[in-house]
């Protein structure tokens, strides 16, 4: 601090002692508690961060074992920080910008990026550990309580079994999917891992449907994975998926000479189950005139949409950046949400939100915004 003392003043001795208590409670460190500053002074933190809880794996890398690893419960108000990611061999590392974590929780009422604004990116998603390559092809896994843990696959797996992991993994799919629950079998989980595809290498014309698709009877999760490529991304009806990337999603035309519409989560409706989705970053590039959908798609194309919460995402693209549920929906929970227009002013091509049930049971709508800060509310139903 600056503040200047006259020479003469008998006054030195205290203010001395003064000052040198308000350096220590001044000083910026995380353990300061200190209420007053003076003016000219450096910024007082009326409070230090929360630790992060880690949610490292121990397995071995580059197999798969039979009991799996309990994932960690996701939090809305506490944030996994992941390790960082290893570099592959032979490639130096770059040197990388760190950010510090601010004392008090980032203001969401203005958004410039997801990662600046606390939302999942390539930096907080995919495998935290190196990957042993394998090629499995089309891999119909049939063993339950499989861990899938450490590898760099080339191929999709086919899952006929129950609790599945797979954790710190790679896919990269030729198929219709890249990760699939059949029906009848539950307990899958898809943790902090890559699922991508090769464009023009897949069916239907070279195009490629569900990263991880559940055609089972009870919800599965899907939580800091790094998700690319397929057209429509996240694909289920119930099901837990949070702090995940979803991003440049690929447009195709199909053997029946459309473009194929994309979404980054989809879900068709008659589910009996909970959908969540929380805390991701969900971004849908393509244009109008290649087939964007939604970011996220509630569709009633299998039956009626309930049970839905859509909370602290950062979402972006498509037609609508969200479509609500159409007529009938129960349940719909939309909350503190940023809609961002990185590819649209109105996030979506036509706008926010579209097919929202206000009237519906439960349905709800509350603190959305812009990326830029205005709140957003959906168009009355006509």
């Amino acid at each position: 601090m600056s503040r200047r003392v006259s020479r003469n003043s008998l006054a030195v001795p205290l203010l001395a002692g003064l000052l040198a208590v308000l350096a220590v409670a001044c000083s910026g460190s995380e353990h300061s508690t200190a209420q007053h500053c003076p003016a000219d002074g450096p910024i007082c933190r009326t409070s230090s961060p929360p630790p992060s809880p880690s949610a490292t794996a121990s397995a071995t890398v580059g197999g798969a074992t039979d009991r799996p690893s309990p994932s960690p419960t996701p939090s809305p108000t506490a944030r996994l920080t992941p390790a960082k990611k290893p570099t592959p061999a032979g490639k130096p590392t770059p040197p990388t910008a760190t950010r510090s974590a601010p004392a008090t929780p980032v203001a969401r009422t203005k958004c410039d990026s997801p990662g600046d604004c606390g939302f999942p990116d390539a930096d907080s998603t995919g495998p935290r550990i190196a990957l042993k390559p394998k090629k499995t092809g089309a891999w119909a896994i049939r063993t339950d309580g499989l861990v899938i843990r450490g590898q760099d696959i080339t191929g999709s797996l086919d899952i006929y079994a129950n609790n599945v992991t797979v954790i710190d993994t790679r896919i990269t799919s030729d198929n219709w999917w890249g990760i699939n629950l059949r029906p009848g079998y539950s307990g899958l989980k898809v943790l902090h891992s890559t699922v991508t595809a090769v464009p023009g290498k897949g069916p239907d014309n070279g195009g490629v449907d569900y990263a991880v698709s559940n055609m089972g009877g009870s919800p599965i999760e899907v939580g800091w994975c790094d998700v690319s490529v397929f057209g429509d991304a996240l694909s289920m009806g119930q099901g837990n998926l949070h702090d995940n990337y979803v991003h440049d999603i690929v447009p195709f035309v199909n053997l029946g000479g459309e473009w194929q519409h994309t979404n980054t989560v989809i879900s068709g409706g008659g589910n009996t189950g909970h959908l969540v989705i929380r805390h991701n970053t969900l971004l849908n590039p393509n244009s109008l005139k290649q087939g964007a959908s939604g970011s996220i798609g509630l569709f009633a194309d299998t039956g009626v949409v309930r049970n839905v919460t859509v909370d602290d995402n950062w979402i972006a693209g498509g037609a609508y950046a969200l479509y609500g549920g159409s007529t009938g929906a129960t349940g719909i929970r939309v909350t503190g949400n940023v809609f961002s227009t990185e590819y649209h002013p109105g996030s979506g091509g036509y706008g926010v939100v579209a097919h929202w049930n206000a009237g519906g049971a439960g349905n709800v709508w509350r603190d959305n915004r812009m990326s830029d800060g205005r709140p957003v509310e959906p168009e009355p139903t006509s």
